[in-house]
């Protein structure tokens, strides 16, 4: 899920000492990821470090929050997630989707050409 504790509790400990306004977008923007992120160990600790430096630097700059997300947070968090690999179970769960789909479309001959 997460990988190694110590480098979650690091993690948790650096975001805990951001402003409170940093802080809470974080929060928000944790819970998105721990729902979506879908990486696995290394690379989602990584991506949780990568989140705590890049609103650290904001909060040393003075960089207001909406300059950091944009206007739809969802689009920020989206485009942040794809430079992380995927888990392995996403990966292996769209190939079973999309080969469910494939075998459906054979067994009724609605292939395509």
């Amino acid at each position: 899920m997460i990988g190694d504790k110590r480098r979650w509790r690091a993690y948790k400990a650096r975001t805990k000492r951001l402003p409170e306004n940093y802080r809470l977008a974080v929060d928000a923007l944790e819970r998105y990821l721990m729902f979506f992120g879908a990486a696995d160990g290394a690379s989602a600790a990584t991506m949780f470090e990568d989140l705590a430096d890049l609103f650290e630097r904001a909060a040393a700059d003075g960089t207001p929050i909406r300059e950091i997300v944009g206007e739809d947070p969802v689009d920020f968090v989206e485009a942040f997630i794809q430079n992380y690999t995927k888990g392995g179970w996403v990966i292996r769960e769209r190939d079973r989707l999309t080969n469910g789909i494939k075998r459906a479309e054979e067994a009724t001959g609605e292939a395509r050409s």
